[in-house]
């Protein structure tokens, strides 16, 4: 049984419609022809509109698209996951959307969904929940290195190339020794993880790519990893 994660470093349905290239790509990973997927966009506060654009993308792919909310009545997690053949979870405030996964109890039900072999996917917020850390911008002045779901080793970091302050903290924390090394990922560009191994990057803009990033003597050291053009 092969155990799968798609994380997007930015873009997709959220924003716009668009091409719906990688939401595509992860509903081909599921081996049902109209799959049931499960939207979680806890760390936008449920936003309505959110949840508007997943519908009409996933429904658009004739897969099987639910939610669940966590700011109104909140439905039985546990039985709801057993029933989906994919995870999505939307992007948004990465440390608000634990604290609540957390005391709702959700961490540990999507780490069970994940070995029975559930797709995990999701952007920004979605994309770095996995990773045992991710470096995220949930406080209003600073980026900062916070805990996850521990599924996935190592640091992660969403926006690489979009956002002008996350290349100088990528750098700033490897020189201090606060992280040992850093994957990075560009907007329209995705990480296909599977199996706990980084398998491979997945470009669905204009050549963007996903990292790893460390520090070694001194020096700055980037590795690209291998791309897939969508």
């Amino acid at each position: 049984m092969s155990k799968h994660i798609v994380a997007i470093g930015g873009g997709g349905f959220g924003r716009s419609l668009g091409n719906l290239k990688i939401e595509r790509y992860i509903k081909h990973l599921s081996k049902s022809k109209n799959p049931k997927i499960c939207f979680i966009p806890t760390a936008s506060g449920d936003d309505d509109l959110y949840k508007v654009n997943f519908y009409k993308t996933f429904t658009k792919l004739g897969c099987k698209p639910n939610h669940i909310d966590f700011f109104k009545r909140t439905i039985n997690l546990k039985k709801h996951i057993e029933k989906q053949d994919i995870i999505y979870v939307g992007g948004g405030n990465t440390k608000s959307m634990m604290g609540v996964w957390r005391e709702w109890g959700l961490d540990l039900i999507l780490k069970n969904a994940y070995d029975r072999g559930v797709i995990m996917s999701g952007v920004s917020a979605g994309a770095i929940c996995w990773f045992n850390q991710g470096i995220t911008d949930s406080w209003e002045r600073s980026l900062n290195i916070m805990d996850c779901l521990n599924i996935v080793n190592g640091t992660c970091c969403p926006h690489y190339d979009e956002e002008k302050e996350r290349i100088p903290y990528v750098k700033k924390i490897l020189k201090e020794k606060l992280i040992d090394n850093c994957i990075a990922i560009e907007g329209e560009c995705a990480l296909h993880i599977k199996n706990g191994t980084l398998l491979k990057s997945i470009n669905f803009g204009k050549d963007k790519n996903a990292y790893i990033l460390s520090r070694k003597k001194n020096k700055f050291k980037k590795i690209v990893l291998k791309r897939k053009n969508i």
